[in-house]
């Protein structure tokens, strides 16, 4: 926090969504293998606890030039993926020193856009498994979380609850890639039945395997969340942000977010509805799924009929065709484009394209779906309904009162005289439009303007000397004129 109270941006706080995004620029860039190389450079050197790292340095861990390196050293500088700064001990002489020798290191930010690509490359689908064997982990944590809040134990308080926030955490991702794996499974049954066939009754034992051990815990890991709130909630909030080691974060912004994270834990097992019954239901809707699938591949694989194999009769049918008029006729008789649907519909200007005009000259119709799909012509559908915002409506309608009565408040203003003082910004406006009707007629004018609706009306009078009038967007001066605002 600054002088004032205020919090500041500080480490991944201080990047923009411009800034956040171009630290993956060096995904798509042309040398990105080489750049993700150098990457995987600099992780190893952090395991090794080597943070700071030259050019040659980063050579010795990738094998490469380090007159090649530095270009991608300074685009990934560019894209703030690397922290660079100046290293001046490693100067022997005053030349080197003059050459300046940077070092680099990832940025908080450019570390964790390095660790999602390679989250992304090096997923499997072992990430995505359902684990049963975490609800006893769980059962056991709240059990503890309990004691140790009774007994004031904050450092115990803040380990429980932080694993039990990062094993929902963890479950809840799992079961997403599970339940998208799932969906993609029972899309490539064409393509990849056998391992279907050969993995589905592993499958099947896991989801039961699963679902049997949340319905049997479910309710235990209620009641021991039920037994930590019995020693007070507030407590444990209060014992877990007093031990929080995040010093950029102020007390209170601590003990709100353990409140949160309590709350989403309640709300796990003890919502209306529950995670956790989402997560059943999901879970018996996937078992649903998989037997329904096996029983389409067994059918399938049964009669002998599968997409597979009518692709395959297929091809062998036109490779059969003794000439080229009947491959042609077995294409027309297979996918039915011997006789379309929209062979009757014309285009809308019927002089620009005539009726008479071969498909082969003509420019393609726009067709619509249902007449594609039904063969029926489209109907114009029931009237849309008209749909009225009042509330948008009403401050329109409040703003353009306000408008009126701001101008005509202005016109009275002028009315009593525009020499001697300083006109405001609403008497400036109206002024302004009243002189443009005035110097555009060329001659004095006593103008019908938008003014003239507030019951004034404006004279321009020639003049042996100038006049100014003084407003609060600056000094008007008007060459050898006069002017007078009255009430008409």
């Amino acid at each position: 926090m600054d002088e004032t109270g205020e919090t500041t941006e500080f480490g991944i706080d201080a990047f923009a969504l411009d800034d956040r995004l171009r630290l993956f620029h060096f995904t798509a860039a042309d040398k990105r293998a080489d750049y993700l190389r150098v990457l995987r450079a600099f992780d190893r050197a952090r395991a090794n606890y080597q943070v700071l790292l030259h050019a040659n340095d980063v050579a010795e861990h990738d094998g490469g030039d380090p007159a090649e390196l530095t270009p991608l050293l300074d685009q990934l500088h560019t894209w703030r993926v690397l922290d660079r700064s100046y290293d001046g001990a490693r100067a022997a002489n005053l030349a080197e020193y003059r050459n300046r020798h940077y070092v680099y290191q990832f940025t908080q930010a450019g570390y964790r856009a390095y660790r999602a690509v390679e989250d992304v490359l090096g997923a499997s689908v072992d990430d995505a498994v359902l684990s049963r064997l975490v609800f006893p982990e769980l059962l056991a944590d709240l059990l503890a979380l309990a004691t140790a809040n009774t007994e004031g134990d904050a450092e115990e308080v803040y380990r429980k609850l932080t694993r039990l926030d990062s094993a929902l955490s963890d479950m809840a991702e799992r079961a997403a890639r599970f339940y998208l794996l799932l969906g993609d499974l029972s899309r490539t049954t064409e393509t990849s039945a056998e391992v279907f066939l050969a993995h589905k009754d592993a499958l099947l034992a896991h989801l039961r395997e699963f679902t049997s051990e949340l319905a049997r815990y479910t309710p235990k890991l209620a009641a021991a969340l039920g037994a930590v709130e019995e020693t007070g909630v507030d407590r444990m909030a209060e014992l877990a942000a007093s031990v929080d080691e995040r010093i950029f974060r102020s007390p209170a912004d601590r003990l709100a977010d353990w409140r949160h994270r309590w709350g989403g834990l309640v709300h796990w097992f003890r919502g209306d509805p529950s995670e956790a019954e989402r997560l059943q239901s999901g879970t018996v809707s996937a078992i649903a799924s998989v037997l329904a699938l096996l029983r389409r591949v067994t059918e399938s694989r049964r009669g002998g009929v599968s997409r597979e194999s009518q692709l395959r009769h297929l091809a062998a049918w036109f490779t059969g065709t003794a000439h080229d008029e009947a491959a042609h006729a077995l294409f027309a008789a297979t996918f039915n484009l011997g006789a379309p649907r929209h062979v009757a519909v014309v285009h809308q200007d019927a002089e620009l394209v005539a009726t008479r005009r071969s498909w082969w000259e003509a420019p393609p119709v726009e067709i619509s779906r249902t007449l594609v799909e039904t063969g029926k012509p489209p109907s114009p559908g029931a009237p849309a309904k008209v749909e009225r915002n009042d509330a948008s409506r009403r401050r329109l309608r409040e703003a353009q009162l306000a408008e009126q009565q701001a101008r005509r408040a202005a016109a009275e203003s002028l009315a009593g005289g525009v020499y001697g003082r300083t006109l405001d910004e609403e008497e400036t406006e109206l002024l302004l439009s009243l002189l443009d009707i005035a110097l555009g007629a060329r001659v004095p004018v006593t103008g019908v303007t938008s003014g003239s609706a507030y019951g004034v009306k404006l004279t321009l009078s020639p003049h042996p000397e100038s006049s100014t009038v003084d407003t609060v967007r600056g000094r008007l001066h008007l060459d050898g004129l006069t002017l007078s605002v009255a009430p008409r």
